[in-house]
């Protein structure tokens, strides 16, 4: 059986049972942005501290985080940790969108993107995907746990996923955001670091079994 019919099947089932349309949760752009760089090592909870923190210094936006002193920015940006690194990308990050062309194509955007200090692949892709709207498959930790548990024979590695997600289904932002919101969802819920794998209902796919998780 091919890849692509496990993956349709698979989340076929996952769309039964979970809404994910409030994923990524931000009010502008920007503030995906400034989520995909805060959220780096460290949980959700602690990202909406620190954005909460900016918001209330009204600095929320590139100019903002730009002309904010550099103590009150890191006292903002505390709560997420790493905070002298991830200031320096805020900041990277706020040039980027003051000279931000939308007009420009996807791979010179993220090329750009990843050519800033702390930015890597899945960061650049989370920003790509959420805050520009552009079609590319955002791979995390939750992604390759998932399908490695599922016994996919494909490449565990980012590129090896991404292509993988970008051949077997249409390349749209909005399929794409729907998608990884799923496999966030499913990982919190059940396919856990210790997965609660008697209470999944994934066990009714047909075709699963044979390719990993329920052998």
């Amino acid at each position: 059986m091919e890849i692509r019919d496990i993956l349709e099947e698979i989340f076929s089932e996952l769309r039964k049972h979970y809404d994910p349309d409030s994923w990524w949760p931000a009010e502008s752009s920007f503030e995906v942005a400034v989520g995909a760089v805060l959220t780096q090592n460290t949980n959700w909870n602690n990202v909406k501290k620190a954005i909460n923190n900016l918001k209330e210094l009204g600095a929320l936006s590139p100019l903002g985080v730009l002309n904010l002193e550099e103590h009150q920015l890191l006292k903002a940006i505390r709560p997420a940790g790493f905070y002298t690194r991830k200031l320096m990308t805020l900041r990277e990050i706020a040039r980027f969108f003051l000279e931000f062309n939308p007009k420009e194509k996807t791979e010179e955007l993220r090329n750009k993107l990843l050519s800033l200090k702390g930015i890597g692949k899945e960061t650049a892709d989370s920003i790509l995907l959420y805050a520009f709207e552009k079609p590319v498959f955002v791979v995390d930790a939750y992604t390759l746990r998932f399908l490695k548990r599922y016994g996919l024979e494909i490449r565990m590695n980012y590129n090896g996923v991404q292509s993988l997600f970008h051949k077997v289904f249409p390349v749209d932002a909005g399929l794409f955001k729907e998608l990884h919101a799923l496999i966030v969802e499913h990982s919190k819920a059940l396919c856990r670091k210790t997965p609660r794998c008697r209470e999944c209902f994934l066990k009714k796919c047909k075709k699963a079994p044979k390719y990993g998780a329920f052998r």
